[in-house]
């Protein structure tokens, strides 16, 4: 098969990109919670960036490889060992027959990605191996990993010769940051690390005014950017739920269903947000106060209950700088890992 579970951690499921164009249909896209996770653990093994992957949740999984292989890991640090021995996440591994890997629990995150050369061969549902666990479809029979699961692996011809220079500096996955207007961007830099990093804090989210932004007082609108939220123990891979003084509308937040997006900022009526996430409904009757610009969500998504959550409005059109900006950060380290970028 591939990949033996012996120990599953608390959720582990498979997720590549995303399962798209049946949102009309009610299944959500799922997919990586920590994109840049998934795409980066992905581009050190030679994938293509969207393969299917493990996503580990909280604590990883203990495996056995029974053929000759080469992987990553990304995201949280879970103190990956090989055989035992302390291993580099960021880093392409050699795994021969037997090798048995081990994750423990994160210490600066909660989500963990592992790709394996070729990626995970469990069956394309709908275009995509990604898990949906409440509809029960996609990746390994449609729910999260138990002990004694064999993971068949997909077949690569490519013999990862320069594996060992396969590696990038371990980004501080969990970027807490106050961030005040005419502060430098809070991206990854080249070299991995990250700008205007502190330990422990706020983390600030970029978000464009959403469709029903006009349902709430000026009031409403401030105590949205000025107050600092706190995420809620309840949050899932559905949505962020954060807690905090109740956001002010001017008459109700219930409208007619339509349709949520990727960092969509609902506000149900006990005031207090939901930033959709991977699992998110397809449609909602709930006032959307903002949208959250999607190279945040991969930090967001690596916050822990109890961090702080601040909201800072931006324009459509610096929302879109700021994707151009990250999508040209991920191939600039896809070519920094011998990556072709023309896979992109």
């Amino acid at each position: 098969m591939g990949l033996q579970i012996v120990n599953p951690g608390i959720l582990t499921t498979v997720q590549d990109a995303g399962r798209f164009g049946h949102q009309a249909a009610g299944f959500s896209v799922s997919g990586p919670m920590d994109a840049d996770a998934l795409y980066t653990a992905n581009i050190l093994v030679n994938n293509p960036p969207e393969l299917a992957c493990l996503e580990m949740t909280f604590l990883g999984v203990t495996a056995v490889f029974d053929r000759r292989t080469w992987f990553a890991v990304t995201g949280a640090d879970m103190g990956p060992k090989l055989n035992g021995r302390p291993i580099e996440a960021y880093r392409a591994q050699e795994a021969r027959p037997g090798d048995r890997l081990e994750l423990g629990p994160a210490v600066n995150g909660k989500y963990t990605y592992l790709a394996v050369a070729g990626g995970i061969d469990v069956p394309v549902v709908m275009g995509s191996r990604s898990t949906n666990l409440k509809c029960g479809i996609g990746g390994f029979c449609g729910r999260k990993l138990a002990p004694g699961d064999d993971l068949p692996l997909c077949v690569t011809g490519k013999f990862l010769d320069n594996h060992y220079k396969k590696h990038l500096p371990a980004p501080l996955v969990r970027n807490h940051t106050e961030k005040q207007a005419g502060q430098s961007e809070i991206i990854p830099k080249s070299d991995g690390t990250v700008r205007n990093h502190t330990d422990g804090g706020t983390v600030v989210l970029r978000a464009v005014p959403g469709p029903q932004a006009h349902f709430f007082t000026d009031r409403g609108l401030q105590d949205f950017t000025s107050q600092t939220f706190i995420l809620s123990p309840e949050s899932d891979r559905m949505g962020a739920r954060l807690s905090g003084k109740p956001i002010e509308a001017k008459r109700g937040v219930d409208i007619i269903s339509d349709a949520i997006a990727p960092g969509s900022v609902q506000i149900p009526a006990s005031g207090s947000p939901i930033v959709m996430l991977a699992d998110r409904q397809t449609t909602g009757g709930y006032a959307k106060i903002a949208t959250v610009v999607s190279p945040d969500l991969p930090r967001l998504a690596q916050c822990l209950p109890g961090d702080g959550v601040r909201f800072q409005f931006v324009s459509v059109e610096e929302a879109n700088a700021l994707f151009r900006r990250h999508q040209k950060y991920l191939k600039k380290i896809a070519r920094k890992t011998g990556f072709c970028p023309n896979k992109w």
